[in-house]
């Protein structure tokens, strides 16, 4: 049998400040398999910014095991740690972290710069065009809409060929069709066998995916599947039409 994506063991993380202590997690146990798109729901506090910057090896934990695609990663030291982020996790993050100053193109292009990989522009304007911005390639993110440039992000954490696909909030910004269309490339990744963790605060966003883990005070308190995930692609056909203002 493959190993699992993500298994995590009594994950905990506990915060220190002076002596005030806060279990931030608690023995969190939880698998997931290679091409499952889970949804992760919990109010402020409970626990689910804390699980998320674990598994995306932005923080460490206090105990536990965490294993990604079954290696230990839980006690790696910060340069480890970050070759794992840039090669084996995308990241898609609410408030889209786009460079200012650079196209759709470079922004794209710019872990693949990192890694001197010559493949960079050819890459990038592949991964593009698969989200549906290959026109779009020479802007800059201020003539970017808000979905646009959420698009160009997750072609940014796309360009790596990651196994694992961290979105926090993605469609927090935007508007409902912009976060539609947003959901049909989470959901298409998924149809192609890409492995997808969304934290949301939204119950229909979550509905989207195939599997809802809630969290709540640091633990997980349900983990089911959805049986009828929503459809990205039926609410955008049934969203209306806004007015051609030159019309």
């Amino acid at each position: 049998m493959p190993e699992p994506i993500v298994q995590v063991i009594e994950l905990s993380k506990t915060y220190r400040n002076g002596d005030i202590e806060v279990k931030a997690l608690q023995k969190v146990t939880l698998t997931v398999e290679a091409g499952e798109f889970i949804a992760v729901m919990g109010p402020s506090g409970s626990g689910k910014s804390t699980f998320l910057n674990l598994i995306g090896c932005l923080d460490r934990p206090s105990s536990g095991s965490y294993r990604l695609n079954g290696e230990e990663v839980s006690q790696l030291n910060d340069n480890q740690l970050a070759e794992i982020r840039s090669r084996q996790i995308g990241f898609v993050f609410q408030t889209f972290n786009l460079l200012p100053r650079a196209t759709a193109l470079q922004n794209v292009a710019l872990p693949l710069i990192y890694r001197r990989d010559g493949r960079q522009l050819d890459r990038a304007l592949e991964i593009l065009t698969m989200v549906g911005l290959s026109d779009k390639a020479n802007f800059k993110p201020n003539q970017l809409s808000g979905g646009q440039q959420q698009r160009t992000a997750i072609a940014r954490a796309l360009v790596n060929e990651p196994s694992l696909i961290l979105a926090d909030e993605p469609t927090g910004n935007l508007d409902t069709k912009a976060g539609e269309e947003v959901m049909v490339i989470l959901q298409d990744l998924h149809r192609r066998g890409k492995t997808i963790i969304l934290v949301t605060h939204e119950e229909t966003i979550a509905e989207h995916a195939s599997r809802m883990v809630r969290f709540r005070d640091g633990r997980i308190v349900s983990d089911q599947p959805i049986i009828s995930p929503l459809s990205a692609i039926e609410i955008l056909v049934k969203l209306p039409v806004e007015a051609d203002p030159a019309g």
